[in-house]
């Protein structure tokens, strides 16, 4: 069953969610970033590339020929997500991710505007009910809560 793992409170989102997946992939994990919409998508891709001067976390976008072989795969809610085994799930979107259950993790990163916390909490409540373990985090303190 999915682990989903909620990180609240973060005040730069696209910022946390380049940090998780330079981690993820530094412990060899495969995830997908899903953003809402192809501008953030864009701009979360860039992001990456200037994450860290020195440093290199091998992504591309959804439609890229080297999704399959390529360790972080960003796509935005308005295009397919892609089949291919993935361990984790960065969802950036105010929506339940489809597919989400195919993933061994899901990670909810959520912003500190109502915005982001309402449909957040909705998302919780659905995840619960389904039976999936949770976890809660705050980004900003880097504790469980």
């Amino acid at each position: 069953m999915t682990r989903v793992q909620f990180y609240h409170n973060a005040s730069h989102p696209l910022v946390l969610a380049c940090e998780l997946a330079q981690r993820a992939w530094e412990g060899g994990r495969r995830a997908l970033v899903l953003a809402p919409g192809r501008a953030v998508a864009a701009r979360f891709d860039e992001m990456l590339w200037s994450l860290e001067p020195l440093s290199f976390v091998p992504h591309v976008r959804i439609g890229s020929a080297l999704a399959d072989e390529t360790p972080i795969v960003i796509a935005s809610n308005d295009e397919a997500p892609p089949q291919p085994a993935r361990d984790i799930l960065l969802n950036l979107t105010t929506d339940v991710p489809p597919g989400f259950d195919a993933y061994r993790f899901l990670v909810e990163i959520v912003g500190r505007e109502d915005a982001d916390r309402i449909p957040a909490r909705a998302r919780w409540k659905h995840y619960k009910s389904l039976g999936h373990p949770l976890q809660a985090f705050d980004a900003e303190l880097r504790e469980a809560m």
